[in-house]
């Protein structure tokens, strides 16, 4: 199981750094062809990724994960490629999101009892 979780976990942040990789690439490229055609491939490849971590976590454990790839891979990528200024409290956030998947990548959610 704990091998599942952790593809669960790679398909999550596969599926964060394509959302992530759809919105450089909507900035980067001129002809607006190419612009459309990347964003909507790396929208369909970030689902599919998204929709395999789905199979192996919980559907929070794969959101915030994959929210967290996202903003994380978006952010420095505004800073490294369009110099953009990432402020403290950019820094601090994502600190605190980091800490927030970590914690809820300990929970276990199916070790739980469900009351019907």
């Amino acid at each position: 199981m704990e091998g599942n979780k952790k593809k669960g976990y790679a398909w999550a942040i596969s599926a964060g750094l394509n959302a992530a990789l759809a919105a450089i690439s909507a900035k980067l490229f001129l002809s607006q062809l190419l612009r459309y055609s990347l964003v909507i491939c790396f929208n369909v490849i970030m689902w599919g990724c998204y929709i395999n971590s789905l199979k192996a976590l919980s559907s929070l454990q794969a959101t915030v994960t994959n929210f967290a790839t996202n903003f994380l891979s978006s952010g420095l990528a505004g800073f490294f490629l369009f110099e953009e200024a990432l402020s403290f409290q950019w820094f601090a956030g994502a600190l605190l999101i980091v800490i927030g998947v970590l914690l809820l990548s300990k929970s276990s959610i199916e070790g739980k009892p469900h009351i019907d």
